[in-house]
């Protein structure tokens, strides 16, 4: 078993009672390299140190200003896994967090951290943008099979030797891909560590023809999150999903896979009318609900997420800490002005701990990944391995 510690919350910042933060200016939504963010911490932090990882973790979340979901911050399941220096063993680690995070579709909030940002330890990256992604193929005539927003990540994984291990498909699951002090391998999930839930609507039988489905499990995998003393490049993260991220954004957004169109023909509408996208919007957001209902998978919707944000904010200010948070990624994407977190403004001065966009290490990798053949088709796991990276 590789090392992995499950530790469970000593620290004052799961009381509720006084935590400590640095505040400065710094740039929420910009991408920041690790050194970047080590000179943050340096500038604003009073050098106190000495935070435990779980609470470092815990704070991160309760500061994250985009995020809708922070009454439950401090359920917040921390994995240790800073010792691991292997990348083999780092994509293990990956597969556990989806497991226990998980859980037959409870969905624990859960972060598994790696290796600071230190002279010493080992530099840790995952690639992709979460743990589990649907890849996105581009067509000779410019159309897009699959999510486009994965075109460019798909193309960049495919030159190190991975290709679907069938026709590809609309929800062909990304392999991970892992780089540990520059050998980088690529490994897909075992089946068994991803849960999907297959798409339909309650009243509309026609729905479950469009062959939809989404993963349960939303693990953001290239955030930094940075504490008061350190930076942990690599540190999956996730909560449960909002409806609306699935059936606004991932299947409603033209730029991703762009069903409005589809099931507004299905449902006979007129397209004269800006409203037609309204009423496929809700028909969307009213599948997904469903569907993760029926498959007891923890999800909440939009005006739930609304209340418990603002019951967040409440609870906060009684113990004086005022809730920092960016009003345009708070306020739902659809049925706004119907929820109370639309009717408030928010203070925006981000402090530390949080979590901070990264640049994307298969953007930033300084060389160019040796190639080795894909493990036989027999192997489900289809392990792609490459070598140490070359000078470009």
């Amino acid at each position: 078993m590789y090392p992995i510690s499950h530790k469970a919350p000593t620290d004052a910042a799961t009381s509720g009672g006084a935590c400590p933060y640095a505040a400065g200016a710094f740039d929420h939504a910009r991408r920041w390299r690790a050194d970047e963010a080590w000179e943050l911490v340096q500038a604003v932090s009073d050098g106190s140190g000495g935070m435990p990882l779980g609470d470092a973790a815990r704070l991160a979340w309760r500061e994250s200003v985009r995020c809708i979901g922070r009454l439950h911050w401090r359920s917040l399941k921390v994995i240790d896994a800073r010792s691991l220096d292997d990348a083999d063993e780092v994509f293990e680690a990956c597969v556990e967090h989806l497991r226990v995070a998980t859980g037959d579709g409870r969905i624990t909030p859960t972060q598994t951290v790696f290796a600071p940002w230190r002279e010493g330890y080992p530099r840790v990256r995952i690639w992709n943008s979460q743990l589990i992604r649907y890849a996105g193929y581009r067509h000779r005539d410019g159309s897009v099979l699959g999510d486009p927003m994965n075109v460019a990540f798909t193309e960049r994984v495919s030159s190190l030797g991975w290709s679907p291990s069938a026709a590809p498909g609309r929800f062909d699951l990304l392999p991970l891909v892992i780089e540990v002090d520059g050998r980088v391998i690529v490994r897909e999930l075992p089946s068994e560590v991803v849960l999907e839930v297959e798409l339909e609507h309650p009243e509309y039988s026609w729905f479950s023809q469009l062959g939809l489905r989404w993963h349960a499990v939303p693990a953001i995998s290239d955030m930094l999150l940075v504490s008061l003393d350190d930076v942990f490049p690599c540190a999956p993260f996730n909560g449960w999903y909002m409806g609306t991220e699935i059936g606004a954004r991932n299947l409603g957004d033209a730029n991703r896979y762009n069903l409005l169109p589809e099931v507004a023909e299905r449902l006979g509408l007129q397209r004269d009318s800006g409203l037609w996208k309204d009423r496929a919007l809700l028909v969307l957001n009213e599948a997904v609900l469903h569907s993760f209902a029926r498959e007891g998978v923890r999800m909440v919707d939009h005006h739930q997420a609304s209340r418990e944000f603002l019951a967040h904010c409440e609870r906060e200010q009684s113990q004086g800490h005022e809730v920092q948070a960016e009003w345009s990624w708070i306020v739902p994407p659809i049925s706004g002005s119907s929820t109370g977190v639309f009717h408030r403004l928010y203070p925006l001065q981000p402090r530390l701990p949080n979590l901070l966009p990264q640049v994307e290490a298969w953007k930033d990798h300084k060389g160019t990944a040796q190639t080795a053949p894909l493990s036989t088709p027999e192997n489900k796991n289809k392990n792609a391995e490459q070598g140490r990276a070359g000078n470009a």
